[in-house]
């Protein structure tokens, strides 16, 4: 984001060890999540630069007037329209291909995900500039949502213990490591709303961590039908005789009534350890 002078114009994915996936999936799946990441973003694109033609058109009024301008209480719907509008076309043409990347990858998972990724950024992002930026400036940009989008795609992989998603998350950090130096304070750069961004976006990350029940699934509900709480298998008894009495027997092996018909299969499936 940059600031001006108010005076200016199905499948599962395959698991790998301690509870990681592949995060992989199904191809089909995964390929069709790719699709849809790629039409959004050429959407989103497409708004902000027909936004961006009626605004040079406009001499910039609209983002003079629907930028953000900090602690003006009147200005704070204003951090929604914000990243859909630049001062200049340096301005959009700087921040369209990170976005476009960044929002291609936070959006290919799931597009209800990256809605609720975006709307966490846009929030956080704009509320930083809003508090922290000069006064009498206007803020404006993209910027803040692209460092929300590449917090988010640095930690979703460690935070949904997702391996391919970690390796682009630490690929995408060394390629794009010259970003972090917009974060440090300079005039005329807005690093509020880029640092309130990239703070977003670790938030959503955890936010809307995958929540998987993998370990409950593991373990054996107490009660459940044939166990036992101490371990004991309920076997079924032989029509017409007594049951067979099973339990623990110096804990050892099943303890059977030798009257029992099936005393003998009882035995031979204890010593086959079934």
């Amino acid at each position: 984001m940059s600031n001006q002078p108010a005076t200016q114009g199905a499948a599962r994915p395959a698991r790998a060890r301690g509870g990681w996936t592949l995060g992989i999936g199904d191809a089909e799946i995964v390929l069709a999540g790719a699709r849809r990441a790629l039409f959004v973003m050429t959407g989103v694109l497409a708004v902000i630069w027909a936004l961006q033609i009626a605004n040079w058109a406009d001499k910039y009024h609209l983002t003079l007037t629907y930028g953000i301008r900090p602690r003006d209480v009147s200005s704070l719907p204003d951090i929604l329209l914000a990243p859909f509008l630049h001062f200049s076309w340096t301005h959009i043409e700087g921040n369209s291909g990170p976005l476009f990347i960044f929002g291609f990858l936070a959006a290919y998972r799931g597009i209800r995900k990256f809605a609720a990724v975006t709307a966490i950024v846009v929030v956080t992002s704009g509320l930083a500039a809003w508090f922290f930026e000069a006064t009498r400036s206007v803020g404006a940009g993209a910027s803040g949502v692209v460092f929300g989008y590449f917090g988010y795609i640095m930690v979703r992989g460690l935070f949904d213990r997702h391996a391919i998603d970690l390796l682009v998350g630490a690929v995408m950090a060394l390629s794009f490591a010259y970003q972090f130096a917009v974060l440090l304070p300079r005039q005329g750069i807005g690093w509020q709303a880029h640092v309130g961004g990239l703070v977003g976006g670790v938030l959503a990350g955890w936010l809307l961590r995958e929540k998987r029940a993998t370990a409950r699934a593991a373990k054996p509900a107490k009660g459940a039908a044939g166990v036992g709480s101490a371990g004991t298998v309920a076997l079924p008894p032989a029509s017409g005789s007594q049951p067979a009495k099973i339990g623990k027997a110096g804990g050892k092996g099943l303890a059977v009534d030798p009257s029992n018909p099936r005393a003998e299969l009882y035995k031979q499936l204890d010593d086959m350890g079934l």
